[in-house]
């Protein structure tokens, strides 16, 4: 589909999840979170999703491609649909990401770092002594808990 072409609609669940890239089952669970509106229904139950909809559904697609929670997608969600929104809000939002982002990286590097150490000393033979499950299993303390950004704790 082309950004400039209009859906028609109404969609079944299969027709907008594909239409989306979103599975239905991701649909429904959006559906439940409160992402999205409860959708009409056919007679025989069956959810009827229109354009509108489907859109929405590409918004969130693209936001959790972005890594973005859905505490953020919440937030995000309210600021795209208010029109009246600050711009201010919305890159505040990206920002604390960006630095979440770079929080998780480091904490990936460093990650990497001692899993090459701890596979570099490991003799990987037929000897049982293994410094990998050693370190696994050493007593160590747990790692302090990790602040979540603003943005997740607001409830706009």
């Amino acid at each position: 589909m082309n950004d400039g072409e209009v859906l028609q609609g109404p969609f079944n669940i299969g027709e907008a999840a594909a239409l989306s890239g979103v599975s239905a089952k991701m649909l429904r669970h959006y559906e439940s979170l409160g992402l999205l509106p409860k959708v009409a229904r056919t007679g025989a139950g069956y959810r009827q999703y229109g354009h509108d909809e489907v859109h929405t559904l590409r918004f969130i697609r693209r936001a959790r491609d972005l890594g973005f929670g859905i505490p953020e997608i919440k937030l995000l969600l309210g600021l795209w649909q208010n029109r009246r929104r600050a711009s201010a809000n919305v890159k505040r939002i990206a920002l604390e990401h960006v630095t979440d982002l770079d929080r998780r990286i480091a904490e990936m590097r460093a990650m990497k770092r001692t899993l090459e150490a701890l596979a570099h000393s490991c003799h990987g033979d037929e000897r049982a002594d293994c410094p990998i499950l050693d370190d696994l299993a050493a007593d160590v303390a747990p790692a302090p808990a990790v602040k979540r950004p603003a943005s997740e704790r607001l409830r706009r």
